[in-house]
């Protein structure tokens, strides 16, 4: 529910738009049970032959009151939906800034079609919170006590029938819709969450399901989510048809008892009866005014269900809203140290450590490869410097400051980051390089692409979505050549040339070292070629240190690194491609 604390809070900062489109409804309201009473006045006045300038008036007045209420109308419309989407652009502002900082680890444990339906269709139906959740009781009470108010003058048994028929709409008929939803406590959202989340694993893994013929069953799949989504909405659709249709029979029901009930006043001489028909009018629109009561319990459940869903996003991950993001910077144009003090890392879900007990110290300005079998967790250790993941024990520092300190954006900016798999956006290669700096020319683009071996390509070159028209190869290269761009002294760099062939693969790592002689490097690799080149060597197995030190070091001592690299030069030699 903290979702709905937070969207309450916005309320308050849209209290002007909140207040005016309160007031604009009360107008509305009142404008209505006036003009209609008025209306039914008029019809019965009539029958009388009332002096001329009476029916004037009267119509004059109708006619006044039928502008008056169209104008508050509008202005309750204006002024309501505008502090809605205010309230919706704060709301989706507020849980992004929240969601950034627990990427990448939010996504690898959420669903990513259930995550986007999280993020648009939970927030989206938290607009309802205030258009028909909050916002109806506060027009409902006020225009009823009001109405209640001039009935009586005329008479107070009318008033108490209205108070009655005010009570059922009002608790009782929103109480037997309530009822009716419990069974089906979210049941709509949780379909479209499934749906979107089986919509979106069948378009990612199209081509895999087609090759290993799991395609008809992947579609089956999806066809039962609809069905089940369409049946769930259909069933909504009911209860929220109910609800209306009871409102309505209450609404009738009271229409007629004021008329039987007036009748018999007027029998008795208690009522006037050319004030009947406006009594009928008059209860007829105030509880036409309280028709949004009979669906509140639907939308105030639906609200609080999608609130629910997105306090959990946060709440599986263990993660305490901070109170805001660390103000700590790196100094700028400085070469960056790097310590690990006995650093652990577990993920939330999982019963082994992926770090136990790292300790590192890279000083400013030197080149170190980490290297290991897969899973040992030598990717963790930079997502840890990267302010991706959150140490489980121990400390990680740069410049002796701990990154927790940091402003991840500084952060970030001053880091050269080349991933294992670099995203691609649909656009062209100068969208998909001009990441950082836009006011770089084609001159300076071309440029880097010569370096890292794609000549042949240019900066207007169209990149389909995750860059499928590109190679393995090309994606890595112009993964490089993003970095090449960036003006960070922190370069890290994991598997940056794990698709490339060992010719090209040395003349990247020679470009690569080239341009960071004076900066932090760290590789992580597979490959043991072109290490020599490296300042330090860590070699890491589940999680740990074992060894550590320069090439030759460790190949003098023949223990875990030199054992890998009698593996790696077996397997080049077995399949004929020897070394560069």
């Amino acid at each position: 529910m903290s979702e709905l604390s937070i969207f309450t809070k916005a309320m308050l900062r849209e209290r002007r738009d909140i207040l005016l489109s309160i007031l604009c409804g009360f107008f509305a309201g009142i404008g209505g049970v006036v003009l209609f009473s008025t209306s039914g006045y008029l019809i019965s006045k009539t029958v009388f032959v009332p002096p001329l300038y009476t029916l004037i008036i009267l119509t004059s007045l109708v006619k006044i009151l039928g502008l008056a209420r169209a104008a508050s109308r509008y202005g309750e419309r204006l002024f309501s939906h505008r502090a809605t989407f205010s309230l919706l652009s704060r709301l989706r502002t507020s849980f992004f800034a929240k969601l950034v900082p627990l990427t990448p680890r939010i996504l690898n444990r959420q669903r990513s079609g259930d995550l986007l339906a999280r993020i648009v269709g939970d927030i989206e139906s938290l607009q309802f919170y205030f258009l028909r959740v909050a916002y109806p009781p506060i027009i409902v009470v006020s225009v009823f006590l009001a109405t209640v108010l001039f009935t009586s003058f005329f008479s107070i048994w009318i008033s108490l029938l209205f108070v009655i028929g005010m009570l059922i709409t009002a608790f009782v008929v929103p109480a037997v819709v309530r009822m009716g939803q419990r069974k089906a406590y979210g049941q709509v959202r949780q379909q479209r969450a499934d749906f979107s989340a089986e919509t979106a694993e069948m378009l990612q893994g199209f081509i895999d399901l087609k090759l290993y013929g799991r395609l008809k069953q992947r579609e089956e799949q999806l066809l039962a989510a609809s069905d089940k989504l369409t049946a769930a909405q259909h069933e909504d659709s009911l209860r929220l048809l109910r609800g209306q249709s009871l409102h309505s029979f209450v609404t009738f029901f009271v229409s007629w008892g004021v008329l039987v009930l007036g009748a018999y006043l007027i029998v008795q001489g208690l009522l006037a009866g050319v004030f009947l028909a406006m009594l009928i009018m008059a209860s007829m629109t105030v509880f036409d005014e309280s028709a949004p009561m009979a669906t509140l319990p639907v939308y105030k459940q639906d609200s609080e269900f999608a609130a629910n869903r997105l306090s959990e996003t946060f709440e599986a991950d263990g993660t305490v809203e901070a109170s805001g993001e660390p103000s700590g910077t790196l100094e700028d144009d400085t070469t960056v140290s790097v310590e690990l003090d006995n650093v652990s890392f577990q993920y939330a879900d999982d019963w082994r450590p992926v770090l136990n007990g790292v300790s590192l110290s890279l000083k400013a300005g030197s080149k170190t490869a980490i290297v290991g079998p897969s899973g040992s967790g030598k990717t963790s250790v930079l997502e840890l410097l990267l302010k991706l993941h959150v140490p489980t024990g121990g400390q990680v520092r740069l410049n002796g400051t701990t990154v927790s300190e940091l402003h991840a954006e500084d952060l970030w900016r001053r880091t050269n980051v080349v991933l294992q798999q670099g995203h691609f956006f649909l656009g062209t290669i100068r969208d998909n390089l001009l990441l950082e700096d836009e006011g770089l020319g084609d001159r300076e683009l071309l440029e880097v692409l010569e370096q890292v071996d794609l000549a042949d390509k240019k900066p207007d070159d169209p990149v389909l979505e995750k860059g499928e028209n590109l190679s393995d190869g090309e994606k890595q290269r112009l993964t490089i050549a993003r970095a090449l761009l960036k003006s960070g002294r922190l370069w890290l760099l994991d598997e940056p040339t794990s698709s490339l062939d060992y010719v090209t693969e040395r003349r990247i790592l020679k470009l690569l070292l080239e341009r960071a002689a004076d900066d932090t490097l760290i590789m992580v690799s597979h490959r043991l070629t072109g290490l020599e080149q490296m300042d330090r060597i860590v070699v890491m197995d589940r999680g740990c240190v074992v060894e550590a030190g320069t090439y030759n070091e460790l190949i003098e001592r023949k223990g875990y690194f030199y054992e890998l690299k009698q593996l790696e030069q077996q397997l080049v030699g077995d399949n004929g491609w020897g070394e560069a």
